[in-house]
């Protein structure tokens, strides 16, 4: 990942207090925005990306040349329309694309920090990107918004600031990571560690990467963001480019070749290290227990407008794990709405064209910024 230095950056000089203990201060937020902030300021919406995403949502990365990660939803006259909008996107704190991460140069040793960068959280994450409304002298969000790791943000950043927010969406996520995904993660980062280029963090210090170990987590990551159905219209059992089977370790299948191909490319375009920090904060993320086990406490003092959006056919982050979000919001009354979308995508269903998704949004948040705008009239 080449001319990161092109990357719009505000530098923290405020000291963040980690949840490990450590603190941090003169850190870099690396963000990029989308549409114009008008006068009144109340157009602004903050948008939470996922475990592998990053501060382009939509567009293409300058440092990778990809395409936005929610082109399908954000953008002039889309779900989330930039025309109306002013939409800011920041890397988290621990990741790769800009931000303060564990490939950033450690001042005490002129060497990228490897494993001794500091074990981060969630609620990090989000103070860390609240002082980018600090920058940009902006009161009160519109909405915020995110899906999987970013709707666990967008929980967390209510409860953290209960009156920075009118609308919130949190999108197929839950309020604590369960003991699935968490040793769903563990197989990746176990991967990754056992790569003997790893180095115990080390790599970048010998110009190397664990890309071998990287690529397979990222492999079974991959399996955990589609859904069977999904996988078995799409490839059964077909085979790859053959007509019968090769009796070797080749991938004969379709799903073996796609899987592998998943792999590769994400190796080129994300740092081993962040991936071990991130999905570490997403492990560590329990909002009901922050709450001594009432996860309604957690919203008690914010009058934000919820919708929760979650699939059919998502087994990572179930329909169940954000009915209790539901659950946890209606005893206290708070105004919250949600919808189950049909889709047969999986998890992935939220970067996906899926039309009943892309309108609900869409709906929502015009209806919402209109029924407030005339309210204050």
């Amino acid at each position: 990942m080449n001319n990161i230095e092109i990357l719009k950056k505000y530098i923290v000089t405020d000291i963040l207090k980690l949840d490990c203990g450590k603190e941090i201060s003169n850190f870099p937020i690396a963000y990029e925005t989308y549409g114009k902030l008008n006068k009144k300021k109340n157009n602004a919406i903050l948008i939470f990306h996922a475990l592998t995403g990053d501060q382009f949502p939509c567009g293409k990365n300058p440092i990778t040349n990809k395409e936005g990660w929610w082109n399908y939803a954000l953008g002039p006259n889309k779900a989330i329309d930039t025309n109306k909008f002013f939409v800011i996107s920041a890397n988290v704190i621990g990741g790769c694309m800009g931000s303060f991460g564990p490939s950033s140069i450690d001042p005490l040793t002129n060497k990228p920090y490897g494993s001794n960068f500091p074990v981060i959280t969630i609620n990090d994450m989000v103070n860390a990107q609240n002082f980018l409304l600090d920058y940009f002298k902006i009161e009160k969000l519109f909405a915020v918004i995110g899906g999987s790791m970013g709707g666990m943000q967008v929980l967390q950043f209510i409860s953290n600031f209960p009156n920075k927010a009118e609308v919130a969406i949190p999108i197929a996520c839950t309020a604590s990571h369960s003991a699935q995904n968490i040793a769903l993660n563990e197989l990746g980062r176990q991967a990754i560690m056992a790569d003997n280029e790893w180095s115990n963090g080390k790599y970048l210090e010998n110009g190397k990467s664990p890309s071998k170990g990287l690529s397979v987590a990222r492999m079974a990551a991959h399996i955990t963001y589609l859904s069977k159905k999904g996988l078995q219209e799409k490839f059964g059992r077909k085979l790859q480019e053959r007509d019968t089977l090769n009796f070797s370790f080749d991938a004969d299948f379709q799903i073996e070749s796609y899987l592998r191909y998943q792999g590769s490319v994400f190796v080129d375009r994300f740092d081993a290290n962040s991936y071990l920090y991130i999905t570490r904060a997403m492990d560590y993320f329990d909002l009901t227990k922050q709450f001594n086990g009432n996860l309604s406490d957690a919203f008690k003092h914010s009058k934000t407008k919820f919708f929760i959006i979650s699939f059919t056919s998502d087994w990572l982050y179930p329909t169940n794990e954000n009915r209790e979000i539901v659950i946890a919001l209606n005893a206290i009354g708070a105004d919250v709405g949600f919808i189950e979308i049909t889709s047969d995508k999986g998890h992935d269903s939220f970067l996906l064209d899926v039309p009943d998704f892309l309108s609900a949004i869409k709906n929502f948040l015009n209806n919402s910024y209109k029924n407030i705008n005339e309210t204050r009239i």
